[in-house]
């Protein structure tokens, strides 16, 4: 099997299983309970919370647990506007975010609130001049990634937050879901910032929001206090701990494993620039680990579909996505070329990637193209 979809989800690392497996079986009791069971698990949870904290150096009360990125970007957006929706009702955010941000900004649309979308340049780059444009007196939330899912691209969001907080009355939030264990991400002027531990190696199921001090939000999931006030829940004490270990991991190798995925892109791009078919849309300001393409005159899930024929995964737009059939909207947002956005598949790498892997894909790619290409002109 050749996998070419690590930034949908990665295979959970053996240590951290190992972690969640034992901490599951050994703490048995409610973390929130008075027993010694419960005082024993809590223990452990603030212990894997500090190890969090320090990592992204914030706060330990600053880290909040969740079910994976897609509530913590709920949490982040609705539980903000919710809040302060008596001190304005407008939102900026951009066309390169995920599903899991556009839907709750949508749903806040639908229900009163104002949003604009920021400017890009052809490269992918939030247009400062125009996010400063945008905002209002009553603007109260930003809302833009580190890194697109689809394209890759990465973001300055220290000069962001600059932009955004020249309005003392708004709040930044970014989801850094594709940057952790991937860059360096410095938290220092964004307000608030979700992740989730699938895409580090974790376990599915688990993510965090950091939620700066200073900030106050309203709760999605209300009903009793869990590791805070701002998510309800009983702690998932093995999912938790397993998430500060996979953390741990995947930082402390990443400056090898950066070095190495950048090698492999390297090696994807300089094959696929040799396909007449081929058109690669991620640029210099992508993160090495994903590669995004559009090929000629082919479906998606067409493509799709033989590779995995050939035991090869990679994905069209992004595995949350609602639609499959519908163009990319990053590809679109960035090339405005709506025939490059509707064929645009991705292959995201990692450091357990192979040159072999690229070569084969490269191989069955060339043949797949072939295939399907005479199939087309024979219709």
């Amino acid at each position: 099997m050749i996998y070419l979809d690590y930034s949908a989800t990665t295979p959970v690392n053996d240590e951290v299983l190992e972690s969640f497996i034992e901490t599951t079986r050994n703490f048995i009791g409610n973390p929130n309970s008075h027993h010694y069971l419960g005082v024993n698990g809590k223990k452990l949870i603030d212990a894997a919370t500090e190890q969090i904290a320090s990592i992204l150096k914030v706060k330990p009360s600053e880290v909040i647990y969740t079910s994976g990125a897609s509530e913590s970007n709920n949490t982040a957006i609705k539980g903000i506007c919710a809040h302060f929706r008596n001190r304005g009702r407008h939102i900026i955010t951009s066309r390169l975010e995920h599903s899991s941000v556009i839907a709750p900004i949508s749903y806040l649309q639908n229900n009163g609130f104002e949003v604009d979308f920021v400017d890009i340049d052809e490269k992918g780059q939030v247009d400062l001049d125009s996010l400063k444009s945008l905002l209002r007196d009553d603007t109260i939330l930003v809302s833009i990634a580190s890194v697109n899912s689809e394209v890759g691209v990465s973001q300055n969001i220290n000069e962001i937050a600059k932009v955004v907080h020249s309005n003392p009355k708004t709040f930044y939030h970014c989801d850094i879901t594709q940057s952790l264990g991937k860059e360096e991400v410095d938290l220092t002027n964004v307000d608030l910032a979700s992740f989730s531990a699938q895409k580090f190696y974790g376990i599915k199921g688990v993510g965090g929001l950091i939620k700066k001090e200073k900030v106050a939000i309203d709760p999605l999931i209300h009903g009793g206090k869990s590791t805070t006030v701002f998510r309800s829940g009983t702690p998932a004490i093995g999912l938790i701990v397993s998430t500060a270990k996979a953390l741990r991991l995947a930082t402390e190798h990443q400056k090898e494993n950066i070095e190495y995925v950048n090698k492999l892109s390297k090696l994807l791009k300089s094959e696929l620039e040799k396909i007449k078919e081929v058109k690669i849309n991620s640029n210099e300001y992508s993160i090495p680990h994903i590669v995004n393409i559009s090929v000629d005159k082919i479906k998606p899930e067409t493509l799709l579909h033989a590779l995995e024929e050939k035991d090869i995964f990679i994905s069209t737009q992004t595995a949350c996505s609602t639609s499959t059939s519908s163009p990319s909207l990053s590809v679109l947002a960035i090339t405005k070329d709506e025939e490059r956005a509707l064929h645009s598949v991705r292959m995201s790498l990692s450091h357990l990637t192979t040159e072999s892997d690229i070569m084969t894909f490269i191989k069955e790619l060339k043949e797949i193209i072939k295939k399907l290409g005479e199939l087309y002109e024979s219709n």
